[in-house]
């Protein structure tokens, strides 16, 4: 019996102001299964809810990031020293575009050379990279933002696609990238009728959904102006509109991806007296 891939949220939070106060996490995405133990996009708080949520970093054999922003690779170095094991092998493979591993005309390396050089395999990704990882292939997708070196992944396996489209706006190719995916989940910053330059709003998504026709639409890089508007409203409006379901992730939510596609929602837990200084 093939082993189903469990995609662990352990942050559905993105853009300036929901990471600096943290209303929603921002540690990314962990994605395994059988030969993978992959982390995406590794924010803020990657490796801290990780160990929460147990899933060892040390077992760690591929990162990916899809662009130079800190929401999406500021915990990028201290995973590759767990991956690597303390940096004492190496191990493990690094995908990321040219502006985080190099540097580009809007940002610095986003990574150091030393931790870059620790990794058994490190790939400079563009639109249209393929490589493997375990039994599954990446394909990297064009993301239309405000690093013009930013991607999206999309993970081919036997049971079928899943996706991530990372920050983008719309724009008329998108859809093509995603054509028979499963699984999409969308980076979602902002709410219907607030759309914001380089970055995708409920009213794209819906546009994106109601072409792609995944069995499951999932909402995450949630903006501050989508959490005051709610989330799970956002995502109806969408599933009201393209006939797909379609939800609003939610912090540690996992999703179990084989034959079938089921959901996983933790509990709440009481907000810290930190969390409701903030």
């Amino acid at each position: 019996m093939e082993i189903p891939y469990k995609i662990v949220f352990l942050g559905t939070g993105g853009g300036r102001f929901v990471t600096m106060t943290q209303k929603r996490r921002t540690g990314g995405i962990r994605v395994i299964g059988k030969d993978l133990n992959l982390h995406l996009d590794p924010g803020p708080g990657a490796l801290v809810h990780s160990i929460e949520q147990k899933l060892n970093p040390q077992r760690l054999n591929a990162i990916l990031v899809s662009h130079c922003h800190p929401d999406h690779y500021t915990d990028a170095e201290i995973l590759i020293e767990a991956m690597t094991q303390g940096m004492t092998r190496k191990r493990g493979l690094l995908a990321a575009p040219q502006g985080v591993l190099e540097g580009s005309k809007v940002c610095e390396a986003s990574i150091s050379k030393y931790h870059q050089g620790m990794v058994e395999q490190k790939i400079e990704v563009a639109p249209g990279s393929e490589f493997p990882v375990g039994k599954v292939t990446v394909l990297t997708t064009k993301a239309q933002h405000t690093d013009p070196g930013a991607v999206g992944f999309r993970f081919k396996t036997h049971f079928g696609d899943f996706a991530y489209t990372s920050d983008s706006e719309y724009y008329d190719e998108i859809v093509q990238h995603y054509k028979d995916v499963r699984l999409l989940a969308l980076c979602v910053m902002r709410p219907s009728g607030k759309p914001w330059k380089g970055h995708m709003s409920t009213d794209d998504a819906s546009r994106i959904t109601e072409t792609v026709r995944p069995e499951l639409a999932v909402m995450t890089h949630l903006g501050m102006s989508m959490l005051r508007e709610g989330p799970e409203n956002q995502a109806k409006l969408i599933q009201e509109r393209t006939g797909i379901s379609t939800i609003a992730a939610s912090d540690n939510m996992t999703i179990t991806f084989g034959s079938e596609i089921t959901v996983s929602k933790e509990k709440r837990r009481k907000s810290s007296n930190l969390m409701n200084f903030l």
